[in-house]
């Protein structure tokens, strides 16, 4: 077998007297981001190590993260907390951040030349690069370790013998070992590569696995007038979602209005939600563009803005109080005439505006799938996979790292930290003579 070190990735082509049997210690599946560090760091504990990737780059999907500025971590260094966003299941990454967690994934990539940078939200990215630069680091990283890398190489099953996987198969060879570890991520972005085999096989081999459905996912909604406000993008704003007048979900943050509803992070971390609400029936967001101000001060505050603009049309007295390219259609919300002085406005009236503001409602049809879906919720069921290494508790030598998993946080560099952390225990684990 041709033995690959890609200081720069590209398309490599396998020789043709290639063997039809190989040898390894370990056998990754996936050259995603939890497959690397399962690579890099099992090979850095001695073992000879195969990673199999079915694209023609490694890190395809990593490469689009954050908007192509990978925000790989969160700035939350304790771990209880961290797994508090993972909801009941977070528990199960206890062992996994403890051993690499944030402040070891920071110092791995600092220590590789990627300095990191806290932004908005806590959240973690290259102070000066960007995707680009952590894939290259991981790239390194495998190079280091004499990590043999298989591109163009998809995998169509697994070889088992008394109990134990003897085999990968691939469409032009087996690829045998005494360890694999399954990466293959989700069904997000599936043009990156990640269309859920993971899952078929994890079935196949006798795990169960919790149906995956898009999380981290723009909201389509039924008001034709969001496209009015497509690309217009709201800070500091809160969102609620009500089903049956009663209220399930509250975000704070950054939102954006596109053609076809509302995105940004408050409306990604609530897809989840809504997604499941769903499929029991209607559900109603209400935005609050005032959160900062409640119902009688927001009026105190029209009131001082009218007092302010006193003989103008309304029209042209609310440049201080909304983004500019909402403010037609806030108007025509209100039902106001756009022309009325507002100094003629009647209590009732400033009182619909006041509400509006407050309570802008948007009634969400369904999400956008898993196209645009930044993670998968789902996947192979926490209870059959040992937290303390990332090995099956039905084949004794498969393990499970990234996605595939049953574990989705929200956005802000969570769900990367999940990668790194699960993919160098899992690794790690791997490498242990048994």
């Amino acid at each position: 077998m041709e033995r690959f070190y890609p200081d720069k990735q590209k398309e490599k082509n396998l020789p043709e007297n290639r063997p039809l049997v190989c040898f390894f210690d370990i056998a990754v599946i996936g050259g995603g981001a939890a497959g690397m560090m399962a690579a890099g760091r099992a090979a850095e504990s001695g073992a000879k190590v195969v990673l199999i990737e079915k694209n023609e780059i490694l890190g395809k999907k990593l490469l689009i993260t954050g908007k192509g500025r990978c925000n790989f971590t969160h700035n939350e260094f304790d771990i209880r907390k961290f797994a508090e966003k993972f909801g009941r299941n977070g528990r199960f990454l206890y062992g996994a951040l403890s051993g690499f967690g944030v402040r070891e994934v920071i110092d791995f990539f600092e220590s590789r030349g990627v300095k990191a940078q806290v932004e908005q939200g806590e959240r973690i990215f290259p102070e000066k690069g960007n995707a680009q630069d952590i894939v290259n680091v991981l790239i390194k990283y495998l190079r280091e370790g004499k990590v043999n890398i298989l591109l163009n190489s998809e995998v169509i099953g697994f070889q088992q013998e008394k109990g134990k996987l003897s085999q990968v198969l691939l469409k032009d060879r087996k690829i045998s070992a005494d360890k694999f570890i399954i990466c293959t991520g989700g069904k997000s972005y599936p043009q990156t590569g990640s269309t859920g085999n993971g899952y078929q096989w994890a079935e196949q081999l006798g795990h169960t696995v919790i149906p995956p459905v898009p999380a981290l996912n723009p909201v389509k909604t039924s008001e034709g007038w969001v496209t009015e406000l497509q690309g217009l993008s709201l800070k500091n704003v809160s969102l609620k979602l009500f089903q049956n007048g009663k209220k399930q979900d509250e975000r704070f943050g950054e939102m954006l209005f596109t053609h076809f509803g509302v995105s940004g992070p408050i409306v990604m971390d609530m897809s989840k939600n809504i997604g499941e609400l769903l499929k029991h029936g209607p559900v109603i967001l209400t935005l609050d563009l005032k959160p900062a101000l409640d119902f009688k001060k927001l009026d105190q505050r029209i009131q001082r803005d009218f007092e302010k603009f006193k003989g103008r049309m309304f029209k042209n007295s609310l440049k201080e109080l909304l983004p500019l390219s909402m403010i037609p259609l806030i108007i025509k919300l209100s039902g106001i005439e756009p022309d009325k002085q507002v100094d003629h406005l009647t209590r009732e009236e400033r009182n619909k505006l006041v509400h509006l503001l407050k309570e802008l409602e948007l009634t969400p049809t369904g999400l956008l799938g898993f196209k645009w879906s930044v993670v998968t919720s789902g996947g192979v069921t926490l209870k059959e996979v040992d937290p303390n290494n990332m090995c099956s508790k039905k084949i004794k030598n498969l393990y499970f790292a990234g996605e595939i998993l049953d574990l989705d946080g929200p956005s802000g560099g969570y769900n990367l930290q999940v990668c790194w952390s699960t993919g160098y225990l899992s690794g790690e684990s791997a490498a242990k003579k048994d």
